[in-house]
């Protein structure tokens, strides 16, 4: 996939458009993420023994991948990212802007 855990995605399409988050969860098989602060979902609960109060919680549901873009951390620029292989022989993602690697240690 294109987007992982810890990047830094701006919603381009649906509801949320223009929302930036950081990924919080990746779902590969449903080709989904949960992004922080995006696309937020009413939860009714009743009351346990963990949860004593019970009620409407408010909680983020994944969005689509499609709808996600990557945001440079360094020059901000938002769109597709290049990949290119190092002389180590990794592949690695790049801003086609800036020439920062994406990835992180």
């Amino acid at each position: 996939m294109r987007i992982k855990k810890g990047d830094q995605v701006v919603v381009i399409a649906g509801k949320n458009i223009s929302k930036r988050g950081k990924v919080l969860e990746v779902f590969p098989r449903s080709h989904r993420a949960v992004v922080e602060k995006v696309n937020f979902v009413h939860k009714h609960r009743r009351p346990d023994r963990t949860n004593r109060q019970g009620g409407i919680l408010q909680i983020e549901a994944p969005i689509d991948v499609s709808n996600l873009a990557v945001v440079c951390p360094h020059c901000d620029h938002v769109g597709r990212k290049r990949k290119i292989q190092l002389a180590e022989g990794r592949k690695v993602r790049v801003c086609p802007k800036c020439g920062e690697v994406l990835e992180r240690d």
